[in-house]
């Protein structure tokens, strides 16, 4: 699993990593909260370890950000030990606390804790059934699709183009690739079949289909949803 350690202290960072990495998670670094953001967007990330007081943008508000559309577990990390601070963090999403200076044991425990909690509740395990992107969610177990909140009706054959592309957002498939995943045969000349199908899927889940927001064409090689 893919853990992410912000502080502004690089030391701290370093020797929680190595107390991660001993335990076989792999680590990514961050030193404030935007660099943060930054990598919760472009990586998989299975729990969050967040220091309060940093520089550009604080724990405290990076949290906030992430809660918008993320629940990825997240224990708060600070050197203030205040009630008020560990209620401010709790209540902004935080789901465990724990104060500097602090046992190594102590977070690697919370670590698995909430990682474990996490998996029981579902989370992880049912990931797989439901793909995001942005506004745009796909519920397979349903077959229901939502964009901001509001439910679309595709074909079934639409929704197995969606669903590719939103499953693998920010990979660009060629059109025969999309043909032969969605058909399960052999592509001949499927340009003007797929467009098709695009097109129609644009006008139900693009507010403005000339300039869409998801579903978008990489001229010479395919399509693609984008990664929001």
């Amino acid at each position: 699993m893919n853990i992410l350690v912000c502080d502004d202290d690089k030391e701290i960072v370093n020797a929680i990593g190595i107390y991660l990495e001993n335990e076989g998670y792999q680590v990514f670094k961050a030193f404030n909260g935007l660099e943060a953001i930054e990598i919760i967007d472009n990586q998989e990330i299975h729990l969050i370890i967040m220091d309060i007081m940093m520089p550009m943008m604080d724990g405290l508000s990076a949290t906030r950000k992430i809660r918008e559309d993320k629940n990825i577990p997240l224990i708060m990390l600070s050197a203030k030990s205040e009630d008020y601070d560990k209620i401010l963090g709790l209540n902004i999403g935080a789901d465990d606390y724990i104060t500097k200076p602090f046992n190594p044991l102590e977070l690697i425990a919370r670590v698995k804790s909430q990682l474990r909690r996490f998996t029981t509740l579902g989370s992880l395990e049912t990931k797989s059934n439901v793909y995001k992107t942005g506004g745009l969610v796909i519920e397979d177990d349903s077959k229901t699709i939502t964009v901001d909140g509001e439910l679309v009706h595709l074909t079934p054959v639409q929704y197995k183009i969606l669903k590719l592309l939103t499953a693998n957002a920010g990979r660009v498939f060629s059109i025969e690739e999309i043909y032969e995943r969605v058909w399960n045969e052999t592509a001949f000349s499927p340009e003007n079949t797929v467009s098709v199908h695009i097109r129609k899927i644009r006008e139900k889940i693009e507010i403005n289909p000339k300039e869409p927001k998801y579903l978008k064409v990489v001229w010479g090689v395919g399509y693609k949803v984008e990664k929001l």
